[in-house]
């Protein structure tokens, strides 16, 4: 058997480097901030099924991450029709 990569080891993985980038990310802003001086903006979105959790630091985030929210939820659900007619 060679070096072959299965589903579960490819989703694992991109979960992990997610995880990783969100992380990484925070504590950038974190310092950016910090060494300026100024606050650190931001917010996320939790998907739970075709639910979007979103939380936020300031109301321009909170606009953003909304419409993104919902952009997911009709991407997700286009999914699941299209999905569910080739079944």
């Amino acid at each position: 058997m060679g070096m072959e990569l299965n589903l579960l080891t490819v989703g694992l993985i991109l979960v992990f480097l997610g995880f990783a980038l969100a992380f990484i990310s925070v504590l950038v802003m974190s310092f950016g901030g910090l060494r300026r001086g100024k606050k650190a903006k931001g917010g996320g979105i939790v998907m739970i099924g075709p639910i979007p959790i979103i939380f936020g630091t300031d109301k321009e985030s909170l606009k953003v991450l909304m419409v993104l929210g919902i952009v997911l939820t009709v991407i997700l659900f286009v999914f699941m029709f299209v999905l569910s007619r080739l079944l």
